[in-house]
């Protein structure tokens, strides 16, 4: 198929637009470019995805530890330096014209691309308790890495029971005097070896089988939390200066419109290719209807998303 040349002669016309630049993403990047393709990647927040929020990393291979934001700066200064444009922006629509797509950002300008990959991963899921909303950036955070230092030597609390929330506990252990941990049953779902460490950490008290009830303060920044325990009914009231709730993420998704590409949860269904069931529309990382979410299978994902994309551009434009 021949493109256009209204196309071919619009600077903002590109082979890859890659939709998100976490580990997926920019891996995707990174080998788009190489693959000699023209492609760019829109991201509205700091690229890096969760990596970016995340202190340290333990099981990436090549780093027995490496600082989470350190990780995430090195995936885009690689991306970057190959060739791969940052478009700092947040996709609101993407849909078809005659086999090329049609990517618009909210400052109302629109993109074209032969291929796109959406890697736009997840964002933190509310727990919808009072005071959560009207305390955000006053005591309410979804990113202990961006914010553990505002809090050093003061108690906070930590709700979820998860990988995240048990590693940012630690995390933040390292940096201010008391960490509540709060969660609502007595098992974890995260991996045993940091169970163990939350566990052995004489800076982390466990509050089990207990859920929030509030987030309280004095209108201008958080002072403590209310909470209950499932088993008794009994409630309580936590001093706190800071509360860091990490229950899980929903897929961000919100630019498909009447692309019909997800699952009844909202995250994106693909073939072995990473390729969805709209021609040319790839997918990759977290935000793939799959069971296992780590940075390693993102890399992966971004890989194969990326060069099933080259085939495909190949097979269909060239």
């Amino acid at each position: 198929m021949r493109v256009d040349t209204n196309y071919i002669n619009n600077p903002h016309f590109y082979d890859l637009i890659i939709i998100g630049s976490g580990p997926a993403g920019l891996t995707a990047a990174i080998y788009g470019q190489r693959a000699n393709l023209k492609t760019a990647f829109i991201e509205k927040d700091t690229p890096g995805g969760k990596v970016v929020k995340t202190g340290f990393v333990e099981n990436y291979p090549g780093f027995e530890q490496i600082n989470g934001p350190d990780l995430a700066m090195n995936f885009f200064k690689q991306a970057t330096s190959l060739g791969s444009k940052f478009i700092y922006g947040e996709v609101i629509n993407i849909f078809k014209v005659n086999d090329i797509f049609h990517i618009t950002t909210s400052d109302n300008m629109v993109r074209y691309a032969k291929a796109v990959i959406i890697a736009s991963g997840m964002s933190e899921k509310k727990l919808g308790v009072e005071g959560e909303n009207k305390y955000y950036g006053r005591g309410v955070s979804y990113c202990a890495v961006c914010d553990a230092a505002l809090y050093k030597n003061k108690t906070v609390a930590v709700i979820g029971g998860g990988n995240t929330a048990l590693e940012e506990s630690l995390f933040l252990a390292d940096i201010v005097g008391k960490v509540y941990l709060i969660h609502r049953r007595q098992g974890f779902r995260a991996d045993e070896s940091v169970v163990l460490k939350v566990k052995n950490n004489k800076k982390i008290e466990l509050i089990l089988d207990t859920v929030p009830l509030e987030f309280i303060g004095d209108g201008k920044k958080i002072n403590s939390i209310k909470i209950k325990n499932v088993l008794t009914n009994e409630e309580s009231i936590k001093e706190v200066e800071c509360i860091f709730p990490f229950i899980g993420f929903i897929p961000v998704n919100n630019f498909l419109g009447k692309l019909d590409v997800k699952n009844e949860n909202g995250f994106i269904i693909v073939d072995e290719n990473m390729q969805t069931n709209v021609e040319g529309l790839f997918c990759a990382g977290d935000i793939l209807s799959k069971n296992i979410r780590q940075i390693s299978t993102a890399i992966s994902d971004g890989t194969i998303a990326a060069l099933s994309a080259k085939k495909f551009i190949e097979e269909k434009f060239e």
